[in-house]
């Protein structure tokens, strides 16, 4: 049963995604030029529903889908990992046209050739697992 919420759940962020364009390569490019403020909207609004709704877990002490408390571990605020990570983010995310939430929702849309990214996404996610342990964290 959950893992039917689950793809219920992602088929409505994929239209979601498409729907407000969050999905188009078009409107990153727009973004990223500085020319519409149509992205910086969507990750402005993504960002605030974010804080509320953390504020809300911590708040009301709301559980997982499993019934586990969620806890929020205080992270390193190690400068330039967060600089390199996001540095390395920013330039896929360029190169791609699309970043890893909308991936999937452009092969939903019939745009194949994304599936090269996907590879490559997968790809790298595994070869961080393997070196995941020699790496500066």
């Amino acid at each position: 049963m959950r893992s039917l919420s689950y793809l219920l759940i992602g088929i409505l962020f994929g239209i979601t995604m498409f729907k407000s364009e969050a999905a188009s390569w078009f409107r990153i490019y727009e973004m990223f030029k500085f020319d519409a403020f149509h992205m910086y909207g969507i990750i402005g609004t993504a960002v605030g529903l974010g804080v509320i709704i953390v504020a809300a877990i911590k708040r009301f002490k709301i559980k997982s889908f499993y019934g586990e408390p969620i806890v929020f571990e205080p992270k390193d605020k190690s400068i330039p990992r967060y600089a390199i990570g996001g540095l390395l983010f920013g330039l896929g995310w360029g190169l791609a046209g699309a970043c890893p939430g909308p991936m999937f929702t452009l092969v939903g849309a019939g745009y194949v050739s994304i599936l090269v990214v996907i590879v490559a996404a997968i790809l790298g996610t595994f070869v961080y697992g393997l070196l995941r342990d020699k790496l500066p964290h």
